[in-house]
């Protein structure tokens, strides 16, 4: 996932409020989709939206078990999410605090 809109899709994950839940009862380990419709208190509709969501990112990855899908976290998906927020948060260091011609009056 090197370009940008994979890795929006991959931070989308993180921008709404129930999948942070999700994630984070994500974290004591991988849960059947009964387990979180219970715990959410949501829909079947709902809760399969946030979770295509999620496992587009990269971030959850499932498998089924009969009817149900079981969820969990994607090692490999939260350490590349970490990767690149790290990289892009970065600053460079050839940057420089302006550039020459720019308003500032700094340069």
């Amino acid at each position: 996932m090197d370009d940008y809109a994979a890795q929006a899709r991959r931070f989308k994950a993180f921008c709404d409020e129930n999948r942070l839940k999700i994630i984070e009862i994500l974290q004591g380990g991988e849960k059947c989709a009964c387990e979180l419709l219970k715990l959410l208190s949501m829909g079947q509709s709902t809760l399969s939206y946030h979770m295509k969501i999620l496992c587009d990112s990269g971030v959850v990855i499932n498998r089924q078990e009969g009817k149900w899908a079981h969820y969990r976290i994607s090692a490999e998906g939260s350490a590349d999410a970490i990767a690149y927020l790290q990289t892009l948060t970065t600053p460079r260091e050839s940057a420089s605090a302006c550039s020459s011609g720019c308003a500032c009056g700094d340069c």
